[in-house]
This record gives C-alpha cells, structure tokens and sequence, in this order.
C-alpha cells in the first residue's frame, strides 16, 4: 500500500482578521468543499516588477502542495511560492481606490506603483 506524503509545512503565511473574513466569503460563494477546500497562495513570474501574487479558492490541494491552517482556513502553497511567501502578511483593505487583498512580505525587496508585483 502506497500513501502521498504531502511536504512539511515550512512556511509562515498570515492572515488578518479582514483577510479571513473575505476568504470566508469566496469560499461560500464557490461552493467548494468544506472539509478540504482552501486559499491557494503563489507567486508568480510576471507583474511589472518581475514576480506577482496569486490567490484562489480550490477544492483541494495538490500533491506537493505544503496545506498550513491560518485562522481557520486551509493555505495551499507549492514549494517555489513558500521561498518568496514565507513571514508574509495577507489583508485585506478597503479605502477610496477600491477594495482588495494586500501583501506585507518581508522577502520583497521593491515593488512597483501598482501595488501587486514585486522584486526578490
């Protein structure tokens, strides 16, 4: 009998209050499972400073995902994401732009004016 073992959990991601409440939110308006859906947090190669976030409400993990509990919510990271992610801060703000997810990552070492793209 063969059994999938999923990486250690070695990275830190936080949520804040705000951030859980609005990941909540998706996660019901989704419809996906309760007992095994959760936020997949990535970066990604692009974005007009080199790397840029993803977020997104899946119905499970993958293989080699890294699964962390954060406040109640399951966090879906794949290793090359956890090197750029780990120590990082997930809220979410509304103020007179607009509403939307922030990151506080003490890995970036610049950003640009849009806020959602980053250098490492």
């Amino acid at each position: 009998m063969t059994t999938t073992q999923r990486p250690e959990a070695t990275v830190q991601v936080s949520l804040t209050d705000e951030a859980v409440v609005q990941v909540t939110k998706f996660m019901e308006q989704e419809d996906v499972p309760q007992d095994s859906a959760g936020l997949r947090v990535a970066v990604l190669p692009g974005g007009c400073s080199g790397f840029r976030y993803g977020l997104n409400i899946e119905e499970r993990p993958l293989d080699d995902d890294m699964v962390v509990q954060v406040n109640g919510i399951r966090v879906f990271v794949d290793a090359f994401s956890a090197q750029y992610l780990n120590g990082t801060t997930i809220d979410y703000v509304t103020n007179m732009q607009g509403s939307g997810f922030t990151f506080s990552n003490p890995n970036a070492t610049g950003g640009c004016g849009c806020g959602s793209s980053f250098t490492a």
